[in-house]
């Protein structure tokens, strides 16, 4: 094991759990428990082949033209997360709910941004799941380049009847993945009672990641998932305007 590349990636995954914020060399040397002189001159050499971005001494390095060419997916890089992070804080405060940005990376749900609420009962969720399990994932997959989804299907499989029921075989998958595209939006219910919603966003006529807000069912009313639904979509046409 070569140890200065394991603390290179190290360093990379550090600064991409938040895609929006620059961190200083003292915070990126303390996270990784490095000396300053060794951290600086990992930072340096990120910079140089374009993984990091350098935004001044006092700014700190975020991440890289090169760090989102890794997954050739534009929608990975700063300009979604930008166009979004606002308008999700926004739409937590209105809803006082969790926010998530996500896309679909390694053939898992990943989360790119994220804005907690505050209540005092919250959900969390993992920055990977499995996409079949969670509404932003489904949302991604029925609106994924119909090549892409068989590509995709033939590699993860078809989901199980106890994480999307009714989807079991490629034509009910299909079916349940027209439907979720005529209606665009995904609402899920968990067996432990967490209830997901989702909607597409899209540059232009692609969809390049979906929106969603997860909270307990004791919290989904009648009455508040329509209120959700409204403001996901409104919140999710703001970013897309952003983005065109």
């Amino acid at each position: 094991m070569v140890l200065v590349i394991v603390k290179a990636f190290n360093i990379l995954e550090f600064v991409a759990r938040d895609p929006t914020k620059a961190h200083s060399l003292t915070e990126i040397a303390e996270a990784m428990q490095l000396h300053q002189a060794t951290c600086a001159n990992i930072l340096k050499t990120l910079v140089e082949i374009n993984y990091l971005e350098h935004l001044g001494r006092k700014k700190g390095y975020r991440l890289g033209s090169m760090a989102y060419n890794l997954t050739n997916n534009s929608s990975n890089g700063p300009t979604l997360v930008l166009a979004a992070a606002e308008v999700m804080e926004e739409l937590t405060r209105r809803l006082n709910e969790t926010s998530i940005l996500g896309v679909i990376r390694n053939y898992k749900r990943y989360i790119i941004h994220l804005v907690n609420s505050d209540q005092d009962l919250q959900v969390r969720s993992r920055s990977e799941r499995n996409v079949y399990e969670t509404a932003s994932g489904r949302i991604l997959l029925a609106f994924m380049p119909e090549k892409e989804r068989a590509s995709f299907v033939q590699v993860v499989g078809l989901p199980s009847a106890s994480i999307w029921p009714g989807a079991e075989t490629v034509e009910r998958l299909e079916q349940a993945l027209a439907e979720i595209r005529k209606n665009e939006l995904v609402i899920t219910h968990s067996p432990s009672h967490i209830v997901g919603f989702a909607v597409p966003i899209r540059k232009g006529e692609q969809v390049v990641a979906s929106l969603s807000i997860f909270l307990p069912e004791i919290r989904c009313s009648t009455e508040r998932k329509r209120e959700l639904i409204i403001a996901l979509r409104d919140a999710s046409s703001a970013i897309s305007d952003r983005l065109k």
